[in-house]
């Protein structure tokens, strides 16, 4: 059975992943937090994260004045930030020791505009895993269809030592 066949009463408490632990598994926050909520969580093989646009977004004013568009950079990091969920979880790590550092990204294709009011499905798969680095096909969905879609790394490293901002 894949993630996305689950019924909404075949989900369990570990599926879903609340804001208040992406805010404990994340050091991301305002304005670059770009993932609300995260369903259909498979440790080790899948996540589907999802983010809620609104105009309220701070790129939206100057991308683009009259015709808001969401960057499609800031969708494949929203997939970054889903697959950093899914790395936090399955390796348990704590984000005052480690943090999932974005490695690169290939194959990037936009398809879909994104605009105020969608709502982003993040479906991020994992390819591979050696360690601490995990290899991912994720791919943005709006209202079922294919927005975006790339190949990323990611890995967990050491929090570096030094003075806090």
């Amino acid at each position: 059975m894949k993630a996305n066949d689950l019924t909404e009463q075949q989900k369990t408490s570990d599926d879903v992943i609340e804001i208040g632990e992406i805010l404990h598994r994340l050091p991301h926050r305002y304005p670059f937090l770009l993932i609300d909520r995260a369903i259909e969580y498979i440790p080790n093989k899948s996540i589907r994260g999802i983010k809620q646009v609104t105009i309220n977004e701070p790129f939206f004013p100057g991308h683009f004045p009259g015709a808001p568009v969401m960057p499609g950079v800031l969708q494949i990091e929203a997939l970054a930030q889903a697959g950093a969920v899914l790395m936090s979880k399955t390796l348990d790590a704590d984000i005052t020791k480690h943090l999932i550092l974005f490695m690169s990204v290939d194959n990037a294709r936009f398809k879909k505009t994104v605009m105020p009011g969608d709502t982003m499905e993040l479906c991020v798969e994992v390819l591979f895993q050696r360690r601490n680095i995990f290899k991912f096909r994720g791919k943005v969905e709006v209202r079922g269809e294919v927005a975006t879609e790339c190949e990323f790394a990611a890995m967990k490293a050491d929090r570096p030592k030094g003075p806090s901002v």
